[in-house]
């Protein structure tokens, strides 16, 4: 592609991650100075992967349980 640019399917070997799931962060907006055309999207070199936002702590579980609701 562009040479400051990679595409989603380069982003992805680099940083280990799914096609998918950095269409999904560019189309969130989660990753700076990413740019759309038409259905492509074009990610500069120089972005940041940005952080895994999901709970990996295990707080999520039984949190029903946790609740007053009798």
């Amino acid at each position: 592609m562009i040479n400051e640019y990679y595409t989603i399917k380069e982003t992805a070997e680099k940083w280990n991650l799914s096609e998918r799931w950095v269409r999904s962060l560019c189309a969130q907006g989660k990753i700076d100075g990413a740019v759309q055309f038409g259905r492509a999207w074009a990610i500069p070199q120089d972005a940041e992967r940005p952080e895994d936002g999901r709970i990996t702590t295990g707080e999520y579980k039984n949190w029903r349980k946790k609740s007053d609701i009798k």
